[in-house]
């Protein structure tokens, strides 16, 4: 297994109704081995397989260095994420690097079009500049691949119909699947997550995007047989599982000028900075009163932190919403936007 990869419990392979999901992580497992064979072989690793970090408090860390958690089955929801370790408050559990991310359609030429880090002087909402940017030659390097890929096309149609439609994760999927092409990740670089079960109007919209993201491509001459992992079936699988695994990237602000430009956002329904998804957040389960944290400062990097004192044993939660809303607020977002109602001591008490 690749040395940064957290602990996965044999237990969570034993249950028969859960065979097809642990095939999944096994897949990404042997990715992970497949990986680091050619990490020692001085070929680039991708970083979403080099995204995890030890503890702040622990030593320097190092590849040879997991984060202290495990994952195995749950009695209520599949997998979860469980402390191999007493974690003390405070403490910084682990880092990780996104499978894949995009900038938001507001703030993209404001922001590192790689990490989402804040470019300065560029003001995103001005519209005065139309070309996107990276902050660094180290961004536009591990870049190069999926956007020599990226800046063949013409995306105006996609981004049009997002905007209009209001919609944000096509435009995860039009990353992924110029990293396919560009063999930077494998199709099936998202099957080890949980997807949600779409509707059969969500499914007809879905196949008109996949035709206007498949024209696209097309239209920028890429070879035919590269694209053939891009079918409905591909794109209806990987946007199920990125509507209810992404995470909105909201940046701290760092100045009047991002706190007026936040504002300025904020009047237009679009504060994030852009979206992304994660291997191991996107394993960890909600809970409505949360003992670990995931919050970003600089870039698209997550920092997920201890609210509390964990023990060893057991689970690492984080609540998928704000906190602060009350119960009834609290249980039609869950609902509607991830598929389950909420049974936590807060929810049974109505709190």
């Amino acid at each position: 297994m690749f040395a940064n990869t957290p602990y996965i419990s044999p237990s969570a392979f034993k249950r028969p109704h859960n065979l097809k999901k642990m095939s999944r992580l096994a897949r990404c497992c042997r990715w992970a081995v497949h990986f680091q064979k050619l990490h020692h072989s001085h070929v680039q690793t991708p970083s979403f397989l080099s995204s995890f970090s030890t503890s702040a408090s622990a030593s320097t860390p190092t590849l040879h260095s997991p984060p202290p958690v495990r994952v195995e089955l749950t009695e209520y929801a599949g997998r979860g994420v469980f402390a191999s370790r007493r974690i003390g408050a405070g403490e910084l559990i682990h880092t990780a690097k996104p499978i894949v991310s995009h900038p938001s359609l507001f703030s993209i030429h404001g922001i590192c079009y790689l990490c989402l880090r804040k470019l300065p002087n560029r003001d995103s909402s001005s519209g005065a500049s139309q070309t996107v940017s990276f902050c660094s030659k180290q961004c536009e390097e591990q870049s190069k691949k999926f956007y020599d890929v990226e800046k063949k096309a013409d995306w105006s149609r996609l981004n049009e119909y997002c905007r209009l439609q209001g919609l944000k994760y096509p435009l995860l999927v039009k990353r992924l699947a110029c990293q396919v092409i560009s063999r930077f990740v494998p199709s099936d670089v998202l099957d080890i997550l949980q997807p949600e079960i779409p509707t059969s109007d969500r499914i007809n919209q879905m196949k008109k995007e996949v035709a206007l993201l498949r024209s696209t491509i097309e239209d920028s001459d890429i070879e035919k047989e590269r694209m053939a992992f891009l079918t409905e079936e591909w794109y209806t699988g990987v946007l199920s599982r990125i509507r209810i695994n992404a995470f909105r990237i909201e940046l701290t602000v760092g100045s009047y000028e991002d706190l007026l430009s936040s504002a300025a956002a904020s009047v237009i329904a679009e504060a994030a900075v852009g979206n992304a998804v994660y291997v191991l957040p996107s394993l960890y389960n909600h809970y409505c009163d949360p003992n670990v944290n995931i919050w970003w400062t600089e870039s698209v990097d997550a920092k997920i932190k201890a609210l509390r004192d964990i023990e060893e044993g057991e689970e690492l939660r984080i609540c998928y919403i704000d906190a602060s809303m009350e119960y009834e607020a609290r249980q039609k977002i869950l609902y509607e936007g991830f598929g389950f109602r909420c049974n936590c001591l807060r929810c049974v008490s109505k709190d």
